[in-house]
């Protein structure tokens, strides 16, 4: 059995889990709403921020994914090894005769399968929402690289979730350290941008500034949400931070190859 067939049975039983009655309304309430309601052509923004195509409304609402995507990524894969390996089934299945990489590729595939089609689906009903509200599409690039990004991140969360399981001692734990590690990156890491600005001896008093962002810039490379808004925002005409394409790309590659990798060197080395 292949890794694609296998991971193919695991987001099954994955998208078809009790949990996906929390996740599928936490999806549809920010993904849509927040297009339904950024589409509208008399909001009124901030403005530094310009929404002036369909393009615009997916860019601010990626946000809104962010939030609720990658939530929906821990807690799909929070104990995607950890309670197989409580329960004693983890030892049965890695007894059979079946190549452990391609279990951790199987394991990988299938979780971030089973959030990244409900997100890709509510995307594509957002991309219709946006039409029939300011009578504007995307650009098939400009599809393209949300839907490159957005799969992405979630390949991100889903690697560093499941790698996480794997460590855990028990679903407790486990959820802690994927919560805590959502929460870094999704709520704490202006603080610790912040924090390095400061001791860089940039002022911290004016975010706007232009060693600030350029600090900022930086740092989102280390972030699997400010790398995913780095992606996007290469097709924007009115976002420049000074970072190179080239350095997008390399932590972009560097992102998806060493959690992976990570994970399967854990599921090979793994004692149940």
């Amino acid at each position: 059995m292949s890794a694609f067939r296998l991971g193919w049975h695991i987001m099954k039983e994955r998208i078809s889990a009790g949990r996906m009655m929390v996740i599928w309304p936490l999806l549809t309430i920010f993904i849509l709403f927040a297009s339904w309601g950024l589409s509208d052509p008399n909001l009124n923004l901030p403005a530094s921020i310009v929404v002036d195509s369909a393009y615009d409304v997916m860019y601010v609402a990626s946000a809104f994914i962010l939030l609720s995507a990658t939530m929906g990524a821990v807690l799909i894969s929070f104990d995607g090894i950890s309670r197989d390996r409580l329960s004693g089934v983890l030892e049965v299945k890695l007894s059979q005769p079946i190549n452990r990489s391609m279990y951790a590729r199987a394991l990988l595939l299938g979780h971030w399968g089973a959030i990244w089609l409900p997100v890709m689906f509510l995307n594509v009903l957002s991309v219709l929402i946006i039409w029939h509200r300011i009578d504007d599409l995307p650009s098939i690039e400009e599809f393209f690289i949300h839907t490159l990004a957005t799969a992405l991140v979630l390949f991100w969360y889903t690697s560093i979730q499941l790698l996480a399981s794997s460590w855990a001692k028990d679903l407790g734990s486990s959820i802690a350290i994927g919560l805590g590690i959502w929460m870094i990156f999704t709520l704490l890491w202006l603080v610790f941008t912040t924090v390095i600005a400061g001791l860089s001896g940039v002022g911290v008093d004016d975010l706007n500034s232009a060693e600030f962002v350029r600090i900022d810039a930086f740092m989102d490379l280390l972030s699997p949400n400010g790398l995913y808004h780095h992606i996007l925002e290469m097709h924007l005409d009115n976002v420049d931070r000074g970072m190179s394409p080239w350095n997008v790309g390399l932590a972009t590659v560097i992102w998806s190859m060493l959690p992976a990798y990570l994970l399967t060197r854990r599921i090979e080395r793994i004692h149940p």
